[in-house]
């Protein structure tokens, strides 16, 4: 693979989107207001001085203080999930040519899901650790199972046929969760926090079991970047460039499944955010990879922080859950990008 990233490098000059810079300026600033204000607000408001004392005076005994700590790893916890979200997105997308595919549109979440359920049901896990293994395998036998659906029959795995195999999946198996749960009252109770997708357990033992994925994933995706960008010129060309086109997608769907099954393992299904990320990047700064990946990474970390905020400020006393927030501004944005693009067989 690297003689083969090597060699599309050759090929296809580093040429910098014509935006890029004054993007990356501007999506770092907003991240860094995103985590303030992740920090600042929630069911009680902290002010200046305490943001001091909880990021640089561990031992603040105020109550404020304290609540900072708490947030310092929901906020980075948040960071790692929106950011491994907006890689998948940019993955799946690639992988399948499909301008709208996400882990949640194309049913990976659910598979996760229906593992972790079947989990705590069976096998009675119930630490981080357990979730995300089992999830990972759930993850990746559905993506098998909906590419191989939607390969069938005329035309190969054409992007239409993939999202109608990922809704017609994730509605199976959102049936067998359900078929699952109902009947041991225990599976719900434990399952029902989990399942609207929240980074509110986030503390730094899940960011630490969290961390190697991400890196993982994260280098996958950079790897496959150049290579990914051939492979959107067709099969053909790409075989000419000297692209191993079924040895790619392998990588690039192990990479984007391993990024989403240990964001959903551990903070439950949280759909839209890789749509979004990297969607807007695309429509921004074009389809090179090389930029929209890295991109889609702040950007997915800018949205799930936000979304995150916002339902800690909305649900105040309380919190509504951020995967509650995403489906209601994501479902819509789907909408509309489904009827403004043109879907059509690669």
């Amino acid at each position: 693979m690297a003689s083969t990233t090597t060699s599309i490098n050759k090929q296809v000059s580093l040429h910098v989107p014509k935006h890029f810079t004054k993007v990356l300026v501007i999506g770092v600033i907003l991240l860094a207001l995103c985590v303030l204000a992740s920090l600042v607000f929630g069911s009680r408001v902290v002010r200046w001085n305490d943001i001091i004392d909880g990021l640089f005076h561990p031992n603040a005994e105020s109550f404020e203080a304290s609540i900072v700590h708490k947030r310092i790893s929901r906020t980075v916890f948040g960071l790692f999930c929106g950011a491994a979200l907006g890689v998948s997105g940019s993955l799946m997308q690639a992988v399948t040519r499909n301008p709208i595919a996400d882990p949640s549109i194309l049913g990976v979440n659910t598979g996760a899901s229906l593992f972790v359920v079947c989990g705590i049901a069976f096998l009675q896990i119930s630490t981080a650790s357990q979730y995300i293994w089992l999830a990972l395998v759930g993850a990746m036998l559905t993506a098998i199972f909906v590419y191989g659906i939607g390969s069938m029959g005329r035309g190969g795995a054409t992007p239409l046929k993939l999202v109608l195999a990922g809704a017609a999946t994730s509605a199976a198996l959102s049936s067998l969760v359900s078929a699952i749960m109902i009947p041991r009252s225990y599976v719900m109770d434990q399952f029902r926090f989990w399942q609207v997708g929240s980074v509110g357990a986030g503390n730094w033992d899940v960011v630490g079991t969290f961390a190697p994925f991400l890196i993982v994933g994260i280098v996958l995706a950079f790897v496959t970047a150049p290579a990914l960008n051939a492979l959107a010129l067709g099969d053909e060309v790409a075989t000419g460039l000297g692209v191993r086109t079924g040895t790619l997608r392998l990588l690039a769907a192990v990479a984007g499944v391993l990024l989403c099954g240990a964001t959903t393992a551990l903070a439950g299904p949280i759909g839209f955010i890789g749509l979004l990320a990297t969607h807007v990047m695309r429509l921004v700064l074009g389809p090179d990879l090389r930029f929209v990946i890295p991109m889609s990474a702040l950007s997915g970390a800018i949205v799930l922080t936000l979304s995150d905020v916002i339902g800690r400020v909305v649900g105040s006393p309380g919190e509504l859950e951020v995967g509650v927030v995403t489906a209601f501004v994501g479902a819509p944005i789907l909408i509309l990008i489904a009827m403004k693009a043109k879907v059509r067989s690669l």
